[in-house]
C-alpha cells in the first residue's frame, strides 16, 4: 500500500544529532530519554548512535576517538563509512547546542513511521474477515496503544515550588466548594479519603455475600446524583440483574419480592417513582462477561471520550477454587498490578473483589516487587448470620465496622 511512498525521515537531523555528541558528548543526557537507537532511518546513523550509548555508559569519554575505536572493536567501522563519515558528522553541526530540536525531529519522523506501520497493520486486521467485531476493534486499539506505550515521555522533573504553587492555586479555587472528587455518599469514609479522587484504584474486597456489590452501586447511584457520569463493569452479573437491584434498593424494597412481581401498591409506587429518578442518571453499565484488563481500560476510556464518564466501578467476577489453590482472582494474560492501577488513566475506579469464604495465606510478592500499603482501612459490615456463628463457634470476637487511616 505505501510502497510507492518514501517513509517519513530526516537525514540531516540525525546527522545533526550524532554529530552534536560527538563533539559534545555530555549532551546525551538531554536527548537519551527522547531518542532511541531504533529511531533513525538510515542504519549507519543507528551503528554511531549505539556506539555512543556504549561509550557513554562505560564511563569514557565521548568524541571521535573513542566512538571510532567501539565501531572498530565492534567491526562497524567500515560499515558506517570509516573516521571520513565521523568527520562527516561533525563538520556539518552548525552547534550542539541545539541538539534538542534535532532530537524532536528524529523522534517525530520515528513516530510517524510508526503510525504507518500501525496502519498497514490495522489494514490488515480488516482484511482478516473476521466475523466477530469487537474482536477486530480491540486488535486495531491495542496496536495503538503499543504505539503510544512506545512513544517517548513527556514528563519531566518539577520543582517543588511549582507544585505548591499549584496546589495553592487549586485551594484558592475550592474555597467554600464541596469536598473535591467523587463523594461516596459515606461521611466517615470520605473524610478519610476526601472522595474519590482522579487516578485513584479503590479494591472493595470482603468475603462472598457481604453486600460489596450493594455496596458499589450505592455509591455509583451517589455518584449519578450528585452530576457525575458513572460506568460500571460488572463480569459476574447481567446489565438486568445490575439494574434491578439499584431499583430496589432506590426504592426500598426486597430485589426477591422486585424480582417476582410480589409488590404491594404502595411498594409499586415507590419503584416507579425510583425508576424514573434512576433513568435520568447519567450512569451506564457493560455486562460483558470476559473482559481483560486491556479491553476493560479501551471501553472506559472510549467512553470517556463518548461522554466524559468521571468513576467507574468494576464489580470482578469471582471464580471457585481449585485444590491448592488460595482464592486469588486470576490476573489476565499480560496485565500486572501496575497495568491495573493505571488501567483506567485519570478515571476514579472503584474495583470488587471477592474471595471463598476461608482463610487465605497472604500471596507471595515476586522478588524485587515493591508491597504497597493502603491508606484506608474498613471495617466489614454486618455478616450475614452464618458468619456470626462461625465466630461464636471458634470463640473469636466479633468484628465491630470502623473507619480508619493508616499512611504507608
Amino acid at each position: 500500500m505505501y510502497a510507492e511512498r518514501l517513509l517519513p525521515h530526516d537525514i540531516d537531523a540525525e546527522e545533526s544529532v550524532v554529530g552534536s555528541l560527538l563533539l559534545d558528548g555530555d549532551a546525551l543526557w538531554r536527548v537519551a530519554h527522547a531518542v532511541k537507537p531504533e529511531d533513525f532511518y538510515r542504519e549507519r546513523n543507528r551503528l554511531v548512535y549505539e556506539a555512543v550509548l556504549e561509550v557513554a555508559q562505560r564511563g569514557e569519554g565521548v568524541n571521535q576517538v573513542t566512538v571510532a575505536h567501539e565501531l572498530s572493536r565492534l567491526d562497524k567501522l567500515t560499515e558506517v563509512g570509516g573516521m571520513a563519515y565521523l568527520s562527516h558528522l561533525v563538520a556539518i553541526v552548525p552547534s550542539p547546542v541545539h541538539i534538542e530540536y534535532y532530537a524532536q525531529l528524529v523522534s517525530l519522523t520515528a513516530t510517524q513511521r510508526r503510525l504507518i506501520d500501525s496502519a498497514a497493520d490495522i489494514a490488515e486486521i480488516g482484511y482478516k474477515g473476521d466475523t466477530d467485531p469487537e474482536a477486530l476493534l480491540g486488535q486495531a486499539e491495542r496496536s495503538l496503544q503499543r504505539l503510544r506505550a512506545s512513544a517517548p515521555s513527556k514528563g519531566r522533573p518539577r520543582s517543588l515550588r511549582d507544585i505548591l504553587d499549584e496546589h495553592l492555586v487549586h485551594s484558592e479555587d475550592a474555597v467554600g466548594l464541596p469536598m473535591r472528587g467523587v463523594q461516596t455518599g459515606f461521611d466517615e469514609l470520605d473524610a478519610v479519603l476526601v472522595g474519590l479522587q482522579p487516578s485513584d484504584l479503590i479494591v472493595l474486597a470482603a468475603r462472598p455475600s457481604l453486600g460489596k456489590t450493594a455496596l458499589a452501586l450505592n455509591i455509583g447511584v451517589r455518584a449519578a446524583k450528585a452530576g457525575w457520569r458513572v460506568l460500571i463493569f460488572s463480569m459476574e452479573m447481567s446489565a438486568e440483574s445490575i439494574s434491578q437491584r439499584m431499583l430496589a434498593a432506590e426504592a426500598g424494597v426486597d430485589t426477591h419480592r422486585l424480582t417476582r412481581n410480589m409488590l404491594t401498591a404502595v411498594q409499586e409506587r415507590a419503584v416507579l417513582e425510583a425508576n424514573g429518578m434512576l433513568s435520568d442518571l447519567l450512569c451506564h453499565v457493560d455486562a460483558t462477561s470476559i473482559m481483560t484488563v486491556e479491553e476493560l481500560r479501551s471501553k472506559a476510556m472510549r467512553h470517556h471520550l463518548e461522554t466524559g464518564v468521571a468513576a467507574a466501578a468494576r464489580p470482578t467476577r469471582r471464580r471457585q477454587p481449585r485444590a491448592g489453590d488460595g482464592g486469588d482472582i486470576p490476573r489476565p494474560q499480560g496485565s500486572s498490578a501496575g497495568s491495573e492501577r493505571a488501567s483506567l488513566g485519570h478515571i476514579p475506579t472503584l474495583a470488587g473483589r471477592g474471595g471463598t469464604g476461608r482463610s487465605q495465606a497472604p500471596p507471595v510478592r515476586p522478588p524485587g516487587k515493591r508491597q504497597h500499603r493502603a491508606r484506608c482501612g474498613c471495617g466489614h459490615v454486618p455478616a450475614p448470620r452464618r458468619y456470626l456463628l462461625q465466630h461464636r463457634r471458634m470463640g473469636t470476637p466479633i468484628p465491630r465496622p470502623r473507619v480508619s487511616a493508616e499512611h504507608g
